[in-house]
């Protein structure tokens, strides 16, 4: 409960992690003003309608709904009566080029069953089993030094007085400094198909296994754990949910607000400045833009040289989706599906070291029609198709690249995913390039999910959620700590939001105001 004479918080960028940090601060009474560039709220967890058809236009997979359960329980509120949940099995379906196909699905020892009948022998099936356990162990570490404070780099996550402790130095070792995802998840499991199928939880941070730290194998446990959930209405429903809940906590809503600048007074901030040069005064701030991008761009001068001189930091790959609809959904496709290349490291070295389109790439399918039927007309399918791609180099131009990629794409679930006849089947069609997501949502070089997680040593950790360059800015979104992905996103809000009042360095939140009505959203 705030004082209606309070200056307020500011919040730039309306995605996931804005409004996460936005209701976090309005709980603990801030007085809260969002600011969003474009005419909806939700950033990339956007909407496309188009002749009967509804697509999620950017995430499609839900993991670890405890993070938003978290920021609803906090404002009293129960998440079940703002949003529906169906969990999902399998968790996804892998295509494999050999015409093989296998379900990941939650349950270790079914998993393990399902092996055994792919893999038989029993070793790929034991192989998974320790994979599952290192997975469990390393998410225990990142439940316990990692997730929900403000993470900066390795020293942030260690107490300097526990750090000669015998469990915290088992627990360093544990993490597997230097070693990659790939590495070892091919150190337990023998199996090239399904090490591939592995591989791919990170696709949650947009990056190489290759070169992921290992670390990263912790998301298997979490996934495992609180399963792959569908909210009813799309992943769009997810962003509804928290601008209805913002709203309710008294955020006020400046749609169509481009923010020029952070207003910064003897490295503190003071305010913002619009588009249209209106000078806003607030008394923090959290930036759900990119974090390179928010001092780049927003702060720049030595304030924001210092920042990007502070670390390299490295866009995550960007990608291609296709909308498709279909007038037949495929029976044999699951919700959630993965059509795997043929070779990983052609896939990856094209992608992240040459800076190419795959010439042979992973697609991940999200087909949605057989939990809700709604996202289609009667027995169609509002098929998304996502293929990762580099992030935007200069000699990159997507309006001539476009249609011959979509031939490589459309080749390649004709021939791995038994989609032969797919080309008849489809009567809605749009696609979205990283030129396009660039424009769109003012990423950094059209990055999917931020800042890659690159580095063996030091890859998992972004820019901290506290600024060390300015008192009283926060970072939230996939550029900021803990990263990329839905929960993760939406954690990040809640950490810059939770640090910011930790801090106190604003005062004076203690009385009631009123509460105004949710704002009219428009349609994404």
């Amino acid at each position: 409960m705030t004082r209606n004479n309070q200056t307020p918080i500011g919040v730039i960028g309306g995605g996931l992690g804005g409004l996460a940090a936005a209701c976090t601060l309005a709980t603990r009474g801030y007085k809260v003003v969002l600011f969003e560039a474009n005419p909806w709220l939700g950033g990339k967890a956007a909407e496309l309608n188009a002749q009967g058809f509804r697509f999620d236009m950017g995430p499609t997979i839900l993991t670890l709904p405890s993070v938003l359960r978290r920021i609803f329980e906090e404002s009293g509120r129960r998440l079940d009566d703002y949003l529906e949940m169906v969990r999902l099995e399998p968790q996804w379906r892998s295509f494999f080029e050999d015409g093989t196909t296998l379900d990941l699905v939650s349950n270790e020892t079914v998993m393990a069953q399902n092996l055994d009948r792919f893999a038989p022998g029993g070793k790929v099936s034991a192989g998974y089993r320790k994979f599952q356990g290192l997975s469990k162990r390393l998410n225990d570490i990142s439940q316990r030094f990692f997730f929900y404070k403000p993470i900066g780099g390795l020293r942030d996550m260690f107490d300097a007085k526990n750090t000669f402790n015998i469990s915290t130095l088992g627990d360093v070792l544990a993490m597997r400094m230097g070693r990659s995802v790939a590495s070892t998840i091919r150190s337990q499991v023998p199996d090239e198909r399904v090490a591939q199928m592995l591989d791919h939880y990170t696709q949650y941070v947009g990056s190489s296994p290759l070169n992921s730290p290992a670390v990263l194998c912790g998301i298997g446990h979490m996934q495992s754990d609180e399963g792959v959930w569908y909210p009813t209405g799309g992943t769009r429903a997810v962003p509804l949910a928290l601008t209805k809940l913002a709203a309710e906590l008294g955020v006020q809503f400046r749609l169509n607000t481009q923010i020029r600048r952070i207003i910064v007074e003897e490295k503190r901030v003071t305010g913002v400045e619009t588009a249209s040069g209106e000078r806003i005064a607030l008394a923090a701030v959290v930036s759900n833009m990119d974090a390179v991008r928010t001092h780049r761009e927003l702060i720049g001068g030595e304030i924001g040289q210092r920042f990007n001189a502070r670390r390299n930091y490295e866009p995550a790959c960007s990608g291609v989706v296709l909308y498709l609809g279909l007038k037949q959904r495929y029976k044999h496709i699951a919700h959630h599906n993965f059509v795997f290349s043929r070779d990983h490291e052609e896939e990856f070295d094209a992608i992240y070291h040459r800076g190419e389109p795959a010439p042979d790439p992973t697609a991940y399918l999200c087909a949605p029609s057989q939990t809700e039927s709604a996202v289609a007309p009667a027995g169609g399918e509002a098929l998304y198709v996502l293929v990762h791609t580099p992030y935007l180099r200069s000699h990159h131009d997507w309006t001539k690249m476009l249609p011959t990629y979509r031939r490589t794409i459309i080749e390649k679930l004709k021939r791995t995913a038994g989609m032969e006849d797919i080309e008849q089947q489809i009567v809605f069609e749009r696609a979205l390039t990283p030129q396009d997501i660039h424009d769109r949502y003012r990423v950094l070089n059209g990055a999917i999910y931020g800042l890659s997680s690159h580095g063996k040593f030091l890859g998992a950790f972004k820019p901290g959620n506290r600024s060390r360059e300015v008192r009283g800015l926060y970072l939230a979104g996939g550029a900021a700590h803990p990263g990329p992905g839905m929960p993760m996103v939406m954690m990040s809000g809640w950490i810059a939001g939770d640090t910011l009042d930790k801090d106190g360095i604003v005062q004076n939140h203690g009385a009631q105001r009123s509460v105004p009505s949710p704002p009219e959203l428009v349609a994404a």
